[in-house]
């Protein structure tokens, strides 16, 4: 599975938009995700001057949904195993 292919897989066309960054049929995390892709040919400029894209996740229960990249919810870095803070 390329995550970053230039042409969007065949399964994003079924892809239904979540209103929050998990699946709206069983609510799992992106983590939870079969199979990932993400269209950065098509960024999105946002009122700050930021870019976002579509992240599209096939589920582990089917169901295939996108959301912004923006709307990515921040990451606790300091409880990962390898976490070596200077």
């Amino acid at each position: 599975m390329d995550a970053f292919a230039p042409i969007p897989p065949k399964w994003t066309d079924e892809a239904i938009h979540a209103d929050g960054f998990y699946c709206p049929k069983c609510h799992s995390s992106s983590l939870a995700a079969l199979k990932v892709w993400i269209n950065r040919r098509s960024p999105v400029m946002t009122e700050d001057h930021r870019r976002k894209w579509q992240e599209f996740y096939k589920c582990n229960c089917g169901f295939v949904w996108w959301a912004w990249s923006s709307d990515r919810p921040p990451i606790d870095i300091s409880n990962q195993q390898d976490y070596n803070p200077l």
